[in-house]
């Protein structure tokens, strides 16, 4: 009897997205085993955070890398980092920062809930711009004597209005403002993991439990190393703000066997079977009366990666989407497929196994028809 069964939980055949409240991702191979061989042995757990750290930036061609305990914990520490500058009395302070540089600026139409990290530091989010654009003056004029930071939420693929990375460089390293660039969800491709250092940033941040599918409590802190190693102060085991963002020796020796796999991964093989997945949903429904099926591109995060979009026509099935969605989670086997907009389901190729292909297309053509 495996552990879920155990335990009365279902596995689910996940064609939603490397979500959080899914688990993630799956550990890529090797992971499991590096994390079982560390957890046999006592080690110095800083030392051992700085050697990850510092084998996971030359893989990634950064200055420096912090392993966070999730992308989340990341963007807290590093707005604390940009807080205190490293002066202890105000690291102390955190995140009573009355006094201190205490504002952060965003772009105000691309604010996630997970800005919420960067808040809990203590720091008064400062919003620019609209979907129309924003311009460098505008971003200019935000900056004030308590300006800590500016952060950055891009939705790769996607284009929403925000000023563009290099331009937002230029303005704030001009008046010592330092950038950040959360790209929690932006892999792939893989080359993300330096290209917004390399066009600037002083640090970017990814979740290390989603495309790297290393250990689900795992992100990384990628950049300059002042600004990484003012972050090593604020974490544990040091009794600051970051106390509570534990990483363990397992987790830290998962997330470098992850990277290791991932950047020697064949994404072009990924994207064949992305395409392949979407065509086969699309052509299991383009008969059919009540479903409308299509390709569509970037993914929900604006990432490479097309989607199958199912189009309900509710009346005609005799089924809301809510409906569908609830029998498709509540089935044998449960399937989980994205929630789009009115009657759209969204069917997203990511997550999937080869395997799970064939699975996934039975559970759907028996919740809405064959046509």
């Amino acid at each position: 009897m495996g552990i879920y069964e155990e335990l009365g939980i279902r596995p689910i055949v996940n064609a939603n997205a490397t979500l959080t409240r899914l688990g993630g991702s799956r550990l890529a191979p090797g992971v499991a085993e590096a994390m079982a061989e560390a957890g046999q042995s006592f080690v110095d757990l800083r030392a051992l955070q700085r050697a990850v750290g510092a084998e996971i930036a030359r893989l990634t061609r950064n200055e420096a890398c912090y392993v966070s305990s999730g992308a989340a914990a990341g963007l807290t520490l590093v707005t604390a980092a940009c807080i205190a500058q490293g002066d202890p009395e105000r690291r102390e302070r955190l995140p009573f920062t009355e006094g201190l540089k205490n504002e952060v600026i965003i772009h105000a139409h691309t604010r996630v809930q997970y800005d919420f990290g960067v808040r809990m530091a203590g720091v008064r989010l400062v919003e620019i711009g609209g979907p129309a654009g924003t311009s460098a003056d505008e971003l200019a004029a935000a900056i004030t004597p308590r300006t800590a930071a500016m952060f950055l939420f891009p939705r790769g693929l996607e284009e929403r209005g925000e000023i563009p990375l290099e331009s937002a460089v230029d303005v704030c390293h001009a008046r010592g403002v330092p950038v950040i660039v959360d790209a929690a969800a932006q892999l792939p491709p893989k080359s993300n993991l330096w290209s917004f250092t390399q066009r600037g940033a002083d640090a970017v941040i990814f979740s290390g439990g989603k495309g790297v599918r290393g250990p689900q409590p795992t992100g990384l802190v990628l950049g300059k190393r002042e600004l990484i190693e003012t972050i090593v102060h604020h974490g544990p085991p040091n009794p600051f703000i970051g106390r509570g963002m534990k990483v363990g020796k397992e987790e830290l020796c998962g997330i470098l066997a992850a990277v290791r796999w991932y950047l020697n991964h064949d994404e072009d093989q990924d994207a064949a079977f992305y395409e392949l997945a979407v065509a086969e949903v699309i052509q299991a429904f383009e008969a059919h009366p009540a479903v409308k099926a299509r390709r569509i591109w970037p993914c929900e995060a604006g990432q490479p990666i097309p989607r199958a979009e199912l189009t309900l026509d509710e009346a005609r099935l005799g089924r809301s989407r809510d409906q569908v969605l609830a029998a498709l989670v509540s089935g044998d086997p449960s399937v989980e497929v994205g929630e789009g907009p009115g009657s759209i389901l969204w069917v997203n190729p990511q997550t999937l196994e080869p395997a799970e292909l064939p699975v996934l297309l039975a559970r759907l053509q028996e919740e809405l028809g064959v046509g």
